[in-house]
């Protein structure tokens, strides 16, 4: 078999020939060098030339048969004309239609429509412009155009402290291991569904004997499941992967941890007092959740370590040491092969090593770990958590200590009934005593479930706000507080006074006491004129409202 020639000298050489021949006789020349050149020398030749492959496989056809006389060939100029030439509009319309702009222009026909070949071609020729979806091809190749997929390089919106953050973690982790103290990184691995299901991946196989899985990967309720929670050994380059079968939570996660220790940690490291943990911001280790503190504290009072904890800024989880020094390669070790059971997940996560040493181990953890479980705020006051100076909510130690004993709720600040009844009375709260007062008394159990919804809630009420059992003020009054508010009969920096609060303290209680008059639909007209900045200008709206009622009566 000859060998194929370089296409560079073939161009050069047709590019000097080919202009002195008519059509046939350049046909039938390169039909005589695609011969010559044997398998794939039509597609070489047709490629160097610039001539279409089926214009060379007619001339083969043609060299093949009998000799045929010399026919009729076409003058200069003759034959059909490009679609370019006769529709000279059709390449900016489709230049207009694959401009990345034109994918948010709300008139544009193919905004949500992917940009195949054929939805180019039906619709250049409803637009006036017929033409196939090959000769679209063509046009977008002739064009510089090429089928391209996506590439991650925006990062979007970080964090200003993102590069201050990190440099802490790293003097940090770097302060931790000069001392000899154990550093770990720790994550959750993505869920596993157990079964003869498809695997991404390929594996060496006997020819034509692949695994075979089933067609559909459907999941219920009883599925099987498998929750590789990894903890990686910076210093020794060992991981640990705790295989869940419940949920992951934030108590999985630190009994996760408690597994490494028991298994590995202390024996790694005997003489430790400390641990640093690095973990990202999200998942069963978000520096939001109350439990995770809370069992981490646990852990640290079991194990006797000072436990510190150290969270990457929000959205670069990737930059986790476990995530490419250990998940990456238990990922590559059972590709292609289905998990069929836990003694398979178990197995394949314990037989992952590199060639720098690493070693992981892997326990099933068939313990029940339910949803749901909350941390009251007094039990989160209590814990042995001390916040770091620079972002204390991603930095933190908790001590091997008991948790402090809950403060006594603080008593609720007698407020002068003379007081009250001028704040309550009806020209400032827009309705009788007897309506107000049945308003508190139906109202009372809905307050104290949002205070408490709030609380459960991440980071929804700032420190300055006190729940219904330590409030300085009682429900009567905060009810009356957000009704004032309403009726912008009083300021809030007058009212915070005489009640003896904060103005902070008060503007967050008000929030949920609109809500509780929206929730009984009642209707507050705002008074005329601008809310009383003193006492005596309270008093004197009060007199001159008296007056107005004397005057009617």
């Amino acid at each position: 078999m000859p060998l194929r020639p370089p296409i560079a000298p073939l161009r050069a050489k047709f590019d000097r020939i080919l202009p002195h021949l008519d059509e046939r006789r350049r046909r039938l020349y390169l039909a005589s060098e695609a011969a010559a050149i044997g398998h794939g020398g039509i597609a070489l030749v047709a490629a160097a030339s610039g001539t279409s492959s089926a214009t060379v496989a007619r001339g083969v056809t043609e060299l093949a048969g009998d000799p045929v006389p010399t026919r009729r060939v076409r003058a200069t100029g003759a034959g059909r004309k490009p679609l370019t030439v006769t529709d000279p509009g059709l390449v900016p319309a489709l230049e207009a239609l694959i401009e990345p702009h034109t994918r948010g222009d709300p008139v544009s026909p193919l905004r949500w429509t992917t940009l195949s070949l054929r939805a180019l071609a039906s619709t250049l020729t409803s637009k006036g412009h017929p033409v196939s979806a090959a000769t679209v091809g063509r046009l977008l190749h002739g064009l510089g155009y090429s089928l391209q997929g996506t590439v991650k390089t925006t990062e979007g919106a970080s964090h200003p402290d993102r590069d201050a953050q990190f440099a802490h973690l790293n003097a940090t982790a770097t302060a931790f291991l000069d001392d000899r103290q154990p550093v770990i990184s720790v994550d959750t691995k993505a869920k596993e569904w157990l079964g003869s299901r498809d695997r991404p991946g390929r594996t060496w196989r006997p020819g034509k004997d692949p695994i075979k899985v089933d067609c559909h990967t459907f999941t219920t309720s009883d599925q099987p499941v498998a929750i590789p929670y990894g903890i990686y050994d910076i210093a020794t380059n060992t991981g640990w992967v705790n295989v869940g079968t419940d949920h992951d939570t934030a108590e999985f996660a630190v009994e996760s941890i408690r597994r490494w220790w028991r298994s590995r940690g202390r024996i790694h490291h005997p003489n430790a007092t400390r641990l640093l943990v690095t973990a990202d911001a999200g998942g069963s280790n978000d520096p939001r959740r109350w439990t995770w503190k809370k069992h981490l504290a646990a852990f640290a009072l079991e194990s006797g370590l000072e436990i510190t904890v150290c969270h990457f800024p929000p959205g670069t989880s990737k930059w986790n040491k476990i995530e490419h020094r250990m998940f990456c390669h238990i990922t590559a070790n059972w590709r292609g092969r289905p998990l069929t059971s836990y003694e398979v997940v178990i197995e394949t996560i314990a037989a992952t090593t590199t060639r720098t040493g690493l070693t992981i181990g892997a326990e099933l953890d068939t313990g029940s770990y339910p949803l749901g479980s909350t941390v009251s705020a007094a039990e989160f006051q209590a814990l042995p958590i001390t916040p770091d100076a620079f972002h204390g909510d991603w930095n933190y130690t908790l001590a091997p200590v008991a948790p402090r004993p809950p403060q006594a709720p603080a008593a609720a600040r007698r407020i002068d009934p003379a007081l009250t009844a001028m704040l309550s009375d009806p020209a400032l709260t827009g309705m009788p005593r007897s309506d107000l007062e049945r308003l508190v008394a139906v109202s009372e159990p809905y307050w104290d479930a949002l205070a408490e919804a709030a609380f459960q809630r991440r980071f929804h009420r700032p420190r300055s706000y006190l729940h219904p059992q330590t409030s300085s003020i009682d429900h009567h009054h905060r009810l009356l507080a957000a009704l004032l508010r309403r009726r912008r009969a009083i300021t809030s920096t007058l009212l915070a006074q005489l009640l003896g609060v904060t103005r902070t303290n008060l503007s967050n209680q008000f929030q949920d006491g609109h809500r509780l008059l929206d929730l009984h639909r009642i209707v507050v007209t705002p008074l005329p004129g601008s809310p009383a900045r003193t006492l005596e200008q309270l008093q004197a709206l009060l007199l001159e409202s008296s007056t107005d009622k004397e005057d009617q009566t």
